[in-house]
């Protein structure tokens, strides 16, 4: 087993003042296969020059812990390989994504989804991830396809929200400590897909992902912080 970092399990991480401390900070072991470094790339932050960095690194690694083992690997798992599109953003790097029209929304609006280290308005605690999942690339192509996988993951993975985009089929998965479990999407049928009190919300779905892999689960991973 790979050590993510040399840190014990009670340490406080501080945000990184130095190039050694965020490399160090990049190494932490989030799951199996998902280090933290791998949710730090922003074009926003590219192009601009602003520091994605997290403010308080143990609440964004607690948060993207949850998130990667009890979502991300599971799909890892089943799907094979993952596309991160957008991972964390730091709150001075969202809030200019908002303030520029940059597909972002308020730091209010995205604490517990893609800032990870601030918790939202009821104190709760939550990460998101934009991904693209390739197999679905691979096998769909209708534009409707989208609802495939997200019935798949409605009926196996404990998400908070999903929301679908048409490029790549990209989506926004949330883990979040009070789940929602809302499906929206920006693609045709746009919309809410499904939210509890929707008639279509409870059952069995698998009509809609005939023909997708066995679920797989992930090994059980034992990280260092």
């Amino acid at each position: 087993m790979i050590p993510a970092v040399d840190a014990q399990e009670n340490d406080v991480m501080r945000k990184p003042n130095s190039m050694k401390g965020l490399e160090d900070l990049g190494r932490v072991r989030l799951s199996q296969n998902f280090f933290l470094r791998d949710f730090l790339h922003s074009e926003i932050a590219d192009f601009y020059r602003i520091p994605n960095i997290p403010e308080d690194p143990d609440l964004a690694i607690e948060a993207g812990k949850r998130l990667c083992e009890e979502l991300l690997e599971p799909l890892e798992a089943t799907f094979g390989r993952l596309h991160i599109r957008s991972g964390y953003r730091s709150p001075a790097v969202n809030r200019f994504g908002n303030e520029n029209n940059l597909n972002c929304s308020t730091n209010a609006s995205t604490a517990a989804h893609h800032i990870w280290d601030m918790r939202d308005f009821d104190g709760c605690m939550g990460a998101a991830v934009c991904i693209a999942v390739p197999w679905m690339i691979d096998h769909y192509h209708d534009e409707s396809d989208w609802q495939r996988l997200a019935w798949w993951i409605h009926d196996h993975l404990p998400y908070a929200s999903l929301c679908f985009f048409p490029k790549l089929w990209a989506f926004n998965i949330q883990w979040h400590e009070r789940p929602k479990r809302v499906i929206q999407s920006y693609v045709s049928p746009r919309g809410i897909l499904t939210k509890p009190g929707m008639a279509n919300w409870e059952g069995d779905h698998a009509a809609f992902y005939k023909g997708f892999p066995a679920p797989t689960a992930p090994r059980v991973l034992k990280v260092m912080r």
